[in-house]
């Protein structure tokens, strides 16, 4: 059995964290998926995320398996939305952006781990309901959104050019404890 964990990103990360979106982005390309094939990632997104302490690692025995953004704050990309709507609209969310894992850990089930992980964490720090975006041609990430729970909430539309309309998703674990 490997160790398996999560650590926050630093800067030194950035040259892994680039290759594995170069995989991820040949990916999606080679699925017919327009998503992120605008140079979006870039470098300067992933920087940002590490300054703002939401750039994760998906870390499997020392090595860099995988890269996230989980942001916990109002995301003004999920202010509209065409379906159902949000079922949860009080409570402070997380948002998983940006995820992807390394080519070299291919067909090993880790998203279910880093997801697990990230849920985790934000857990933790008192958050309960989850949120995560993708393209309609992105099937996979569908795939793995609803074998964890999420739930399809409707379309929304990201703040990028060309096809910009979006599948949302939610997750919400309850009613946060009161103080005992």
């Amino acid at each position: 059995m490997s160790l398996i964990y999560i650590k926050r990103a630093t800067m030194a990360d950035i040259p892994a964290i680039m290759t594995i979106i170069g995989n991820a982005k040949a990916l999606l390309k080679a699925d017919g998926s327009p998503q992120w094939q605008d140079g979006y990632p870039d470098e300067t997104a992933i920087q940002r995320d590490i300054m703002a302490q939401c750039s994760w690692l998906l870390m499997i025995d020392g090595q860099i398996a995988g890269t996230a953004a989980q942001v916990i704050a109002d995301d003004p990309n999920y202010h509209e939305i065409a379906g159902a709507g949000w079922q949860n609209t009080t409570d402070p969310y997380a948002t998983i952006h940006r995820i992807a894992l390394s080519a070299d850990f291919a067909g090993q089930h880790l998203s279910h781990f880093f997801f697990s992980n990230l849920i985790s964490q934000a857990y933790q720090a008192g958050i309960r309901n989850f949120r995560i975006d993708t393209h309609d041609l992105n099937k996979r990430m569908q795939a793995i959104a609803t074998s964890l729970g999420y739930q399809y909430r409707g379309i929304i539309h990201v703040a990028e050019p060309g096809d910009n309309a979006r599948r949302a998703y939610e997750l919400n674990l309850g009613v946060k404890p009161t103080n005992l």
